[in-house]
């Protein structure tokens, strides 16, 4: 079986620093990946070489089978669904949230002249009612809280009904009630026997998604760990790379860790 995504030996730099790698990698068909590691561990770099975004500095990054720097990424993003704080910051604060769905159909932001459909407007609608935000179709996208536009966020990322969905840090910044919401409806839209090959990145052990089948734990921009969650995310593994030892619990669908007293 061929890769969903592969990584070969690739590093990135800024200003003559390395950031990532070097980094080795396979994600199949199937599989739900949470990437995890402290604060500038490579996390959100990864993650924007798989959504096509940037370049490898060095090495080989191929997606859906297509090498980067020998496909057109424009025909290759509307296969990936993309989320991150830097995305969101993109989307027009006076658009309509049907609207910022909608124009994901083209991949743009804003919408102009472009045309759509029946079938368009029932799969926005239809996203909007998943992930619980169906009633907010009219507002105005700056006037939502941070845990309305991750939802509707997600949604635009699933309107062009991607191959590979990529959520970076998708509860982030939402208190507990909002926290475990969103995290239920990820996990009951990514359970569905087609959705997309999903790859998660966070920082805290709690916001893994029930369901997840496998784990990578990054430092300083390294790989140190990679396989089926129940091997990679141990109290040993966890201690190396966030430099503390702690208590890691699994209830039987959800992670838990807390520091050794």
């Amino acid at each position: 079986m061929e890769p969903v995504l592969e990584v070969n030996a690739v590093e990135v730099y800024r200003s003559n620093k390395r950031i990532l790698g070097p980094v080795n990698w396979q994600v199949f068909e199937g599989e739900r990946w949470v990437i995890l590691g402290p604060n500038g561990a490579g996390k959100t770099t990864l993650l924007q070489l798989l959504a096509a975004l940037i370049h490898p500095s060095k090495g080989e990054v191929k997606i859906l089978g297509e090498k980067m720097g020998a496909v057109d990424v424009f025909e290759l993003r509307p296969r990936i669904g993309f989320t991150s704080s830097a995305m969101m910051d993109l989307l027009p604060a006076d658009e309509k949230v049907m609207d910022v769905v909608l124009t994901s159909a083209y991949a743009i932001a804003g919408r102009w002249q472009e045309d759509y459909d029946l079938w368009d407007e029932s799969r926005a609608k239809a996203l909007l009612t998943t992930f619980g935000v169906k009633d907010l179709s009219d507002r105005f996208l700056g006037t939502l809280s941070e845990g309305e536009k991750k939802r509707v966020q997600i949604s635009r990322a699933l309107m062009s009904d991607p191959e590979v969905l990529l959520l970076d840090e998708p509860a982030a910044g939402l208190d507990l009630g909002g926290r475990e919401d969103i995290l239920a409806r990820i996990t009951q839209y990514t359970s569905e026997e087609h959705s997309p090959v999903t790859i998660i990145v966070t920082h805290h052990i709690e916001e893994i998604p029930a369901g997840t089948t496998h784990a990578l734990l990054l430092k300083d921009g390294q790989a140190l760990y990679a396989g089926p969650i129940s091997q990679t995310l141990t109290s040993e593994n966890i201690a190396e790379v966030f430099g503390v030892n702690v208590d890691l619990s699994f209830d039987g669908r959800r992670y838990f860790a807390a520091a050794k007293s």
